[in-house]
Parts: C-alpha cells; sequence; structure tokens
C-alpha cells in the first residue's frame, strides 16, 4: 500500500494481520553525504539532537513517553538518509507516530543539549581505535564510493570540533523536508487511519526540497593505515550491479557462493583449509546509483601476505566455475533469510523503505523467492565472467604493508 502526500512525503505499509505489533521505518534525506564541507558528522550529532526534547517535552520527558508505550526504537544515519525506527504494539502506533512528528517538525535544539550530543560523537571516533576492524571497513568505503557517498558517518576530529549550533540549525533547516522523506509501516496496521494521521501530521509540513550532493571522483586505489597491533586487517573492495540491475540477483548469489557461509569458498579455502585467518567475510552493498562487493579478512601480521593472496585468488576464482550446488546452498542461503524477514515487522519496514528508494516500488516475499530460484547457475557463472572483479580499492591496517602487486596479474 502507497500513499503520496502532496509535499513530497511517501507512506507505505504492509499489513501484517498474523502479528499484533506493529514497526516503522521513517527515513529523511538528511545523511552523512549532505554533510556541508568541513562540517562532516553533522548529520550524527544532528540525528542525537533531534531527540533531546522536542514540542513539550524535554529529553527526560520524551524517553519516558516512548517507553511508557513500549517503543524500542533505534536511530542511524547512513550515506543518503537519516533513519528512525521504533516497534511497538499496533495499538501504540498512532501515539508513537505523534511524537515522532515532534522529533522531526517541532525539536528544540538547544544550545545545552549540542555539546553533549558533539561529544557522543567525538567518542563513536574516537572508539574506532579500539575497533581497527571496524575502522578498516569505514575507511574502505570511504575509499571506494564516489565522495561524498562513502562519507565516514562520524566526521573528523577537526570537522567535529568545527560545527556550532547555530550552524548545525541551519543545516537541519536545508536538510529537513518531506520531499524524499519515506515512511514505512509493517504489521498490525490499519491503512485508512494510518494515512488520515500521517496526513494531519505531515501534510503541513512545508520545506523546500534539498539539493542532490555534489559528486568527486572516488579517492580509489590502495591505502596501509600503520597501527603497532598482533592483529592484520585486509579489506578489499570492487564494483559490482546495483539493486535495480537485471543481474542483481546473479550478483548476489556469485556473493554468496564466495561468502554466504560456513560452507562457501572464504571460509573454507581461507580458514578451515588453511588457517590464515581468525576471520573472513564478504557482503553485498549498494547505494542508488552505485554498489560494490566488500571482503575483509582478519589475520596475524605475519600471515597477511598470504592472506590477501588467497583472498584475492578466491574472488578472482569464481570466474573459472561455479557448481550447481553451491548456487543450491547460495539460494538457501538468500530465502532463508527472506523468511526471517517475512516474520519481523522491523524487517519488512527496513525493506519497503529501501525498496521504494531504490526501485520505485514494492517487492514482495513471494517475488523475491521467486526471483532467486528463477536464477541458474549459467546466469550467475555469466554474470561473473562478464563482470569480472576488477578496479579493487584496498585498505589495511597493521604493522606492515601487504604487497599488492597480485592485482596487477591477469584474472
Amino acid at each position: 500500500m502507497t500513499e503520496r502526500l502532496g509535499n513530497g512525503m511517501t507512506l507505505l505499509a504492509q499489513k501484517m494481520p498474523q502479528v499484533s505489533s506493529a514497526a516503522m521505518t521513517l527515513v529523511v534525506p538528511a545523511g552523512a553525504a549532505h554533510d556541508p564541507d568541513g562540517l562532516e558528522g553533522s548529520a550524527a550529532i544532528l540525528c542525537e539532537w533531534l531527540l533531546r526534547g522536542t514540542g513539550d517535552r524535554d529529553t527526560r520527558q520524551l524517553n519516558d513517553a516512548l517507553d511508557a508505550l513500549g517503543c524500542q526504537h533505534n536511530e542511524n544515519v547512513r550515506s543518503d538518509h537519516m533513519i528512525f525506527s521504533a516497534g511497538q504494539l499496533g495499538r501504540n502506533l498512532p501515539a508513537v507516530l505523534d511524537i515522532y512528528a515532534d522529533i522531526l517538525l517541532r525539536p528544540r535544539l538547544t544550545d545545552s543539549a549540542f555539546e553533549p550530543c558533539r561529544a557522543l560523537i567525538q567518542q563513536d571516533l574516537a572508539g574506532l581505535e579500539d575497533e581497527p576492524a571496524h575502522k578498516c571497513t569505514l575507511m574502505l568505503r570511504e575509499r571506494f564510493y564516489p565522495r561524498p557517498l562513502g562519507s565516514n558517518t562520524y566526521g573528523r576530529p577537526e570537522s567535529l570540533a568545527a560545527v556550532t549550533p547555530e550552524a548545525l540549525r541551519r543545516h537541519a533547516a536545508a536538510r529537513l523536508s518531506p520531499a524524499g522523506t519515506i515512511l514505512a509501516v509493517a504489521g498490525n496496521v490499519n491503512w485508512p487511519a494510518l494515512c488520515d494521521q500521517v496526513a494531519r501530521l505531515f501534510g503541513g509540513w512545508d520545506a523546500p526540497q534539498p539539493p542532490a550532493p555534489e559528486i568527486r571522483p572516488a579517492t580509489g586505489g590502495i591505502e596501509h593505515v600503520a597501527k603497532d597491533s598482533a592483529q592484520a586487517h585486509i579489506g578489499l573492495a570492487w564494483p559490482t550491479v546495483t539493486i535495480d540491475s537485471e543481474a542483481y540477483y546473479a550478483a548476489r548469489l556469485a556473493g554468496m557462493v564466495l561468502a554466504g557461509g560456513p560452507a562457501a569458498r572464504l571460509h573454507t579455502e581461507i580458514r578451515e583449509k588453511r588457517g590464515l585467518v581468525y576471520h573472513v567475510a564478504a557482503s553485498y552493498h549498494s547505494l542508488k546509483t552505485c554498489a560494490g562487493m566488500f571482503a575483509y579478512a582478519g589475520t596475524r601480521p605475519e600471515l597477511a601476505q598470504q592472506t590477501f593472496d588467497r583472498t584475492v585468488g578466491e574472488i578472482r576464482r569464481l570466474g573459472d566455475g561455479i557448481e550447481p550446488e553451491e548456487v543450491g546452498r547460495a539460494k538457501t542461503q538468500l530465502k532463508s533469510a527472506l523468511v526471517m524477514q517475512g516474520e519481523s515487522t522491523g524487517a519488512r519496514a527496513n525493506a519497503l523503505a529501501s525498496d521504494h528508494y531504490h526501485l520505485g516500488r514494492l517487492r514482495s516475499l513471494a517475488e523475491l523467492s521467486a526471483a532467486i530460484d528463477a536464477t541458474t547457475t549459467g546466469e550467475v557463472v555469466e554474470h561473473v565472467r562478464s563482470n569480472p572483479p576488477s578496479g579493487f580499492t584496498v585498505l589495511t591496517v597493521g604493522p606492515e604493508a601487504v604487497d599488492t602487486s597480485i592485482l596487477e596479474a591477469a584474472s
């Protein structure tokens, strides 16, 4: 079910009569890619600041109101969007929506609340030094995607220090807009009543459509971050098709063959057979206009070179052939995830919002399952051979850099 308000906001819903709960995902086009130059991290601070008092409620009263409704909520910042998620009993959804309308349309944004919000993001940024695997992943994404699409949501120490309450209020006024905002709801919902409430709460929201970010070429290439550590962290990324591509399912299944669980190639060949790593994985990630496969391996420094070479070798070996049983396992993995998604109101709300943003339409679980079943082993192999992994971006963290000359060899 879909309804578009006159101001550009979109309401989506899926009724799940077997549940008594309801989940909402509110997607606002104010993500990290839209942070002003020199003020990177603004979206992350603003996401915290918006919940520090709204309308007639101060921070404590706001939190108490959500707790009293049994609302389990989460807020996070991604490239394009700021995302607010909430799950609660279906009968409490209207009251929760009232509160989130206040959060977006009537935030207090007081000077006294600003500094604690900035301090939290500064701590998150500093904490990456104790999580080198996470840092490796964030830095890899930042180099791989065209700038500023892969920007670190936490910004940099100097950019966080430069953000002021006045600058962030101006940024909020420019970015918080109904145009491009998506509200997705799944679960025990009354569609007519939901439409009426959303129109009442958000129909008068009047703000201009914010401009798209200026896209610049990706940094790409190879970077090593020296760190005196007993571990070495290896990240590789290469381009693949976006969600709206006809080859999407073939690409996803190829990725699952590579790293879709303990029986997948990376885990079997690098961890089980050779004991090179304590963790190895690869995952698909897509923005609206570009996508990539991201591989990660954690190992001891003395094994880093061998790990890197083996990982690249396994990625390239997909083009040599894929067995039907490998594709069969990959299909089971993907469809199992779909079944679990179908049983979760929160996962369905997220999927509705994602589908609308990436595709402009909603996919049913039946459609997804049928598309996976219809993809043949030959199509998966043909996709890999027609789009061989290349154009690698590499980010390593550890005592010594690895020799990446293997990337220059023909696959």
